[in-house]
């Protein structure tokens, strides 16, 4: 009886300590557009951001990169599925966050395009989509970061040229005025491109040869990154989180 009560105790004292170990873990969602998001081998050299950032964390972080392609601040909770069904990719990730997590919330890309109902934004409409993140995840618990959009790869006699118009300014200003944390990554990607000038700047992009597998005509794609770009603007990011002295910087194994 004695050994069978020392079993039952032990059994208890693992569930505990392993549920214990499930509440210490703190997940950070990414949600975004295709700058940030997984790529499959299909489109490989294509590497979201997001998918570096994933690697740089103990294992007291998820990382779980919800960004897709083509979405915007609108489409990501007001999207149409392939059978004409409305789809919200945002409610699973507000019904499963947990008071500790992370939101890191980028768009700009798709909602500056206007002449695209489904998915582009007024200036306005964009400010409120970005205060509605922002509340929905605080509501929970969880704890926002914006981040503006990277940088295009658009020179004009030698300087990089902003390709966001007043999109990234909107976010700022909102990160302002709800006391968010901000990690303006069109800065950064800024700065990071034009250290490599003009010609160098394409390793960051995805600019492939003619003969590759998945671009047999090649590839010239100067808004989404290849893996060697992807894991630079990561760093960037990670960057932006020890600035900001967020908690969870912590856990991150890249020094």
């Amino acid at each position: 009886m004695k050994k069978i009560s020392t079993l039952i105790s032990g059994c208890v004292m693992v569930i505990f300590l392993l549920a214990l170990q499930r509440e210490q873990i703190r997940t950070i969602y990414i949600i975004g557009d295709s700058t940030a998001a997984d790529k499959d081998s299909r489109t490989f050299p294509e590497t979201g951001w997001g998918m570096a950032f994933a690697k740089m964390f103990n294992q007291q972080v998820k990382v779980d990169n919800r960004a897709l392609n083509g979405r915007s601040s609108k489409s990501f909770k007001h999207d149409i599925g392939k059978d004409g069904s409305a789809v919200n990719h945002w409610k699973p990730i507000f019904e499963n966050l947990r008071r500790g997590d992370y939101v890191f919330i980028q768009f700009g890309h798709n909602d500056e395009k206007v002449h695209k109902p489904a998915v582009g934004t007024s200036l306005e409409e964009f400010e409120q989509n970005l205060i509605f993140y922002i509340n929905q995840t605080r509501e929970k618990g969880g704890t926002p970061i914006l981040l503006t959009p990277i940088a295009r790869r658009k020179f004009e006699n030698d300087v990089l040229v902003k390709t966001h118009g007043e999109y990234p300014a909107i976010i700022r200003k909102v990160a302002r005025d709800m006391q968010t944390p901000c990690i303006d990554m069109e800065d950064k990607t800024t700065k990071l491109v034009m250290s490599y000038g003009v010609v160098d700047s394409k390793k960051l992009f995805l600019h492939v040869d003619s003969g590759d597998k998945n671009y047999p005509q090649g590839k010239k794609d100067d808004t989404h990154l290849n893996t060697f770009g992807a894991n630079e603007v990561a760093k960037l990011v990670a960057a932006g989180m020890r600035e900001l002295q967020l908690p969870i910087q912590n856990n991150l194994i890249l020094k």
